[in-house]
């Protein structure tokens, strides 16, 4: 046990926050983390946006279906897939750049993905919280227009940050039980389904606490029916578009 192990099993998204800015000294820390993620072949196949411009937020919040805590937060973070750079390092060196591959694309989204992370700890570790936006996927051409995105990047996920409203600190969502996600030496499926039964009985306990009833389904009914729709339908043609000319 440790403080870093602490501060990681007290995750929770924070969705309300008081009116107290963050400073740019305590940004430059919490952003100087990112760098330091790990990156496969060194890649670094990632960029983020800061936005504190309220309209900008704004129009972000109306993107991500409206979501208050985006215009709401101090600081909104996008967190992009980037081979612009990678481009730019190819004409250096009179060579071309080839992005055809699925394995790119998914190496970028690793790369991001780690780097959000660093930075949701950084800003934990200073008091402030977040809560991650998927939702930024929406309306990606909209996005990169107000971002100004470049070819061969796109908007992965959004980040809100802010100190927490304390009356407004939410409990803990359940994880899945440890024996369905942690598995030693090969994939366990025995037992599965009798855990994810007494998952749904616990998750659903949550939603229904949490919502005063408005909502009393566990995490097996959620995503299934979430899982059973099909989502962001034009994510492919704008991946496509920026340059990503996946065979």
């Amino acid at each position: 046990m440790n403080n870093v192990t602490d501060l990681l099993r007290s995750h929770r998204s924070i969705r309300k926050y008081t009116e107290e800015p963050i400073s740019e000294e305590v940004l430059e820390d919490i952003l100087s983390t990112s760098q330091w993620a790990p990156s496969s072949h060194n890649t670094q196949a990632y960029s983020i946006i800061t936005i504190k411009d309220q309209q900008k937020k704004q129009k972000l919040s109306t993107i991500c279906r409206g979501q208050k805590y985006v215009a709401n937060c101090a600081i909104f973070l996008v967190f992009c897939v980037d081979y612009y750079r990678v481009h730019l390092a190819a004409e250096m060196n009179d060579l071309s750049m080839n992005i055809e591959e699925t394995n790119d694309l998914v190496t970028g989204a690793v790369d991001a993905a780690l780097v959000g992370e660093n930075v949701l700890i950084a800003a934990r570790s200073h008091g402030i919280g977040g809560v991650m936006i998927g939702e930024i996927r929406n309306n990606l051409a909209e996005v990169a227009d107000l971002l100004q995105l470049p070819p061969f990047t796109f908007p992965l996920f959004g980040m809100c940050l802010g100190y927490p409203e304390p009356t407004e600190i939410p409990g803990q969502k359940p994880r899945l039980p440890t024996p369905t996600a942690i598995h030693s030496e090969t994939y366990k499926t025995e037992n599965m389904i009798e855990e994810l039964a007494k998952y749904e009985i616990d998750s659903a306990s949550y939603y229904t606490k949490r919502t005063n009833g408005l909502k009393t389904t566990g995490w097996t009914k959620q995503i299934s029916t979430y899982m059973g729709n099909r989502r962001n339908i034009k994510l492919k043609e704008f991946i496509l578009k920026q340059g990503f000319d996946l065979k």
